[in-house]
């Protein structure tokens, strides 16, 4: 639906019924999470093609790429939180130079991470969990890969603070013609032009930027907020809401390349193929947790226009639909996942049988606890687009920070390598124990409020 007005998009977000307002937005960010899964998952189809060492080079790498987001989810949710939040109370101003703030330091983050990692590229890739046979590799990719940075943290906050907008349509356009390109260079570079494992990174950093110009296109478009220089004024408390309202993005995106990191060492024990296997099932993984993600990204700018505007019972009767609908579509698909374990790690890795009995039992063992994510993530992007910072970092961090860390650590040790298989689903488990009652919480202070 198109705009001319910041006030006509206002009226709609907070009078359309929920569910259908929920769904529609939900739709393109969940094409736009997929999407962007895929290509990620494009680089480890292609580069598995060529051999093992490669393939966990790009897993290794990828822990790394996933804390570079983290940067951008983090001014990204951060302003684009308080956007939609300012947006449904009627305050303009506020709204763009909060929007030109996080835009314009989320890109001047990006060239400090390129400048500062290059030259530590091979200290970095041992830290990232490399091994002497994997590191030649991790480095021809992870060279070209740090250039990409400024598109890839600021192209993630032109995304999500369109999407807080509620121009989820826009920002599936901009995102969607990226993965598209990196999806059709991989071949072109790596098999054609004959450069191995470089010409998958130089596809992808070569579609960050592609995708980067069309989202600054799109961001001219809708009704959305047009970002300009004369904007950016920074100030301590535009960055104190985008600490409060991106810090649990940072945790969640962050803490989960941490939990790579330490799974890539634990796994590394057992082996190149165990990395390798690990590294399939995590972009597997990340690739149905995109899905659920994209529904609750579909989630949060109703949230936060309409807990801007005091209409408390829309927010809960959103999140309500959101967990139920979510529970029963993950536990279709963890049964699907489950029957065909081994079908789907073969699709990137055919030819080393140690690399399929990995991977087949560790997405076995995750998919088993993935259903209570239903309420552990629309939990965390409920408190995130309302402002609960501190509850919702708790809730972002526990997944793969609070309980995955000592996990990992503690169950290889009485398990082997069935220990680092299992981890992330022992970790989930505890997870929703913490989650449900900070989220009840929080929703018994909504009910109380819209009862008064």
């Amino acid at each position: 639906m198109k705009f001319d007005s910041a006030e006509e998009k206002r009226i709609y977000m907070t009078e359309q019924p929920v569910k259908k307002l929920v769904c529609r937005l939900a739709v393109p960010t969940i094409l736009s999470m997929l999407v962007t899964s895929f290509y990620n998952m494009a680089d480890t189809f292609f580069v598995g093609k060529l051999d093992t060492q490669s393939t966990a080079a790009v897993g290794v790498v990828f822990s790394l790429m996933a804390i570079i987001q983290a940067i951008g989810f983090l001014f990204g949710h951060g302003s684009g939180n308080y956007i939609s939040r300012q947006l449904g109370a009627g305050n303009m101003e506020e709204a763009e130079k909060m929007s030109a703030v996080g835009f314009f330091t989320s890109f001047f983050a990006g060239i400090v991470i390129t400048v500062s990692c290059i030259f530590l590229i091979e200290p970095l890739s041992y830290a990232l969990g490399s091994t002497p046979t994997i590191l030649p590799y991790t480095v021809a990719y992870l060279r070209i890969i740090l250039f990409g940075a400024p598109a890839m943290t600021a192209s993630l906050v032109l995304n999500n603070q369109m999407r807080f907008q509620g121009s989820a349509f826009y920002a599936m356009i901009g995102i969607v013609s990226g993965a598209v390109i990196n999806i059709a260079l991989d071949p072109i570079l790596i098999f054609a032009c004959d450069m191995g494992i470089a010409g998958a990174a130089l596809a992808t950093t070569i579609s960050q930027y592609l995708s980067f110009l069309f989202l600054l296109i799109m961001a001219t478009r809708g009704g959305n907020i047009r970002i300009h220089f004369s904007n950016f004024k920074p100030s301590l408390h535009f960055y104190q809401e985008i600490i409060r309202g991106g810090i649990p993005a940072l945790f969640r995106q962050g803490l989960a390349s941490v939990a790579t990191i330490f799974l890539n060492h634990a796994a590394s024990v057992y082996g190149d193929a165990a990395i390798a296997g690990m590294s399939i099932v995590s972009r597997i993984m990340m690739f149905a947790n995109s899905a659920l993600i994209g529904f609750g990204q579909g989630f949060q700018p109703v949230c936060g226009f309409n807990y801007g505007a005091c209409k408390y019972k829309r927010v809960l009767d959103a999140y309500w639909f959101c967990v139920r609908l979510a529970f029963g579509v993950l536990v279709v698909m963890a049964v699907i996942v489950y029957l065909f374990a081994p079908q789907f790690v073969t699709v990137f890795r055919k030819d080393d049988l140690d690399v399929i009995a990995v991977g087949t039992a560790a997405l076995r063992y995750s998919v088993v606890a993935f259903p209570l994510s239903a309420w552990i993530i629309m939990c965390n992007m409920m408190l995130q687009s309302i402002g609960k910072g501190v509850k919702a970092s708790i809730v972002s961090s526990a997944r793969q920070g609070i309980f995955f860390l000592p996990l990992i650590v503690i169950l290889p040790h009485f398990f082997g390598l069935t220990g680092v298989e299992m981890c992330q689903a022992v970790s989930d488990v505890c997870a929703l124990t913490i989650s449900i009652p900070i989220g009840m919480s929080v929703i018994r202070e909504m009910r109380a409020a819209d009862a008064e």
